[in-house]
């Protein structure tokens, strides 16, 4: 099953790591005993198409016309969807854009990279889901340039306290093809 395959890819590309003692310094400033580093799955191709078929499999029956989210970190992850679903059949016509941190300071000034009108749907994606942070920074300037964000993706959910209720206040239901427990369920008993 593609679910377990990207399971395991995690594990042999020691993309997930659990340590009870030092633990790992999160973006968000917190502590935790697991890391969970996408970047490594979707710099591989057999784990960035497991990815990619997983979160077809979730979002082809939502309508949408973009897929995207913050940079550098949505930049492949939405591309992989968007390409897969290309080639998928029925395929799915789904462009990109990517959410700059800060608005560029030369050309045009651009805070979002993208073809998109007003009025279009757009679902939002992250690697991994912590505080929720990205992702409604995301939602927000989307929002902003006119885009209708209802959804969001995730690869990761660390499922920690109610980032879901988060979300769902501000208007976003979440999908994630993964959680801690997932990961958890197959690691070796020490670091």
């Amino acid at each position: 099953m593609p679910k377990d395959a990207l399971i395991q890819a995690f594990h042999a590309l020691e993309a997930f790591k659990w340590n009870d003692q030092e633990g790992f310094r999160l973006a968000s400033g917190k502590t935790s005993p697991y890391y969970v580093d996408c970047r490594i799955v979707l710099a591989h191709p057999y784990s960035r198409h497991l990815v990619a078929q997983l979160a077809f499999d979730l979002l082809k029956t939502q309508e949408f016309q973009l897929i995207g989210g913050l940079e550098i970190g949505a930049i492949p992850l939405a591309t992989s969807i968007s390409d897969f679903a290309f080639s998928a059949n029925p395929k799915q016509e789904w462009r990109t854009f990517v959410v700059r941190k800060q608005p560029k300071d030369h050309g045009l000034g651009k805070l979002i990279e993208g073809t998109f009108e007003q009025g279009e749907k757009a679902v939002v994606v992250d690697d991994v889901l912590t505080t929720g942070g990205s992702l409604l920074k995301a939602t927000d300037a989307a929002r902003n340039q006119g885009l209708q964000v209802s959804h969001a993706f995730v690869i990761v959910d660390r499922s920690e306290t109610d980032r879901h209720d988060h979300l769902t206040q501000h208007g976003l239901d979440l999908f994630s093809l993964l959680t801690l427990d997932d990961l958890k369920r197959t690691v070796p008993s020490s670091p």
